[in-house]
């Protein structure tokens, strides 16, 4: 365990390493060759081997800063800014378009009384045409009910618009660009089909 601990202090430069711990090189022998002589082999030189290792001499290499390459930047050119205006004004305008939202329309309403569920195609037809349209199932049966409700939740939210009950077993659906008139809520409200 000491000769470890010496080793790994060498190793780390603590201590200088010595060489008494080593063992002496042994000469190679003569080796009879085949015709009876004996043949000798020179010895290797020994070098000396001095207390501390040399270091070597490194060329010393000059080094000059070099830049970074610069990109390509290319400038856009601004638009002209009158006299009157201040610099400032100019650049906090926003760059983008303004489109005008569609005025909301007042339609009739058509009435559908789906008596199977193929009907649900002129449903879907009338609100992607924007068009608002009540959908009357007090006479169909409980499923054809059901799916038709599935049906009108679905393709409404699809086109952005809105499903109200209106009376019972009557379901208005309005598309997003289309507002229903007080005149016309009035006048289905006496045929019976809005309780609003």
């Amino acid at each position: 365990m000491p000769g470890m601990l010496r080793r790994t202090m060498v190793y780390l430069g603590l201590v200088d390493d010595e060489y008494d711990d080593y063992e002496p090189y042994d000469e190679p022998q003569p080796v009879p060759s085949q015709q009876g002589a004996v043949r000798s082999y020179p010895a290797p030189e020994r070098q000396q081997v001095s207390e501390r290792p040399q270091v070597e001499q490194r060329p010393q290499v000059s080094v000059s800063p070099v830049s970074a390459p610069q990109p390509n930047i290319r400038t856009i050119p601004r638009e002209p800014v009158p006299a009157e205006q201040p610099q400032q004004a100019v650049m906090a305008r926003p760059s983008a378009v303004v489109r005008p939202i569609a005025p909301r329309q007042s339609a009739k309403v058509h009435v559908v009384t789906p008596a199977r569920f193929p009907d649900a195609q002129e449903i879907g037809d009338l609100l992607r045409a924007s068009q608002a349209v009540i959908v009357n199932l007090q006479g169909a049966d409980r499923e054809l009910g059901r799916r038709m409700i599935d049906f009108c939740s679905g393709v409404t939210y699809a086109l952005a618009g809105s499903m109200e009950k209106a009376a019972d077993q009557v379901f208005l659906l309005t598309p997003s660009n289309v507002e229903v008139s007080v005149e016309e809520k009035r006048r289905l409200s006496e045929s019976g089909l809005y309780d609003g």
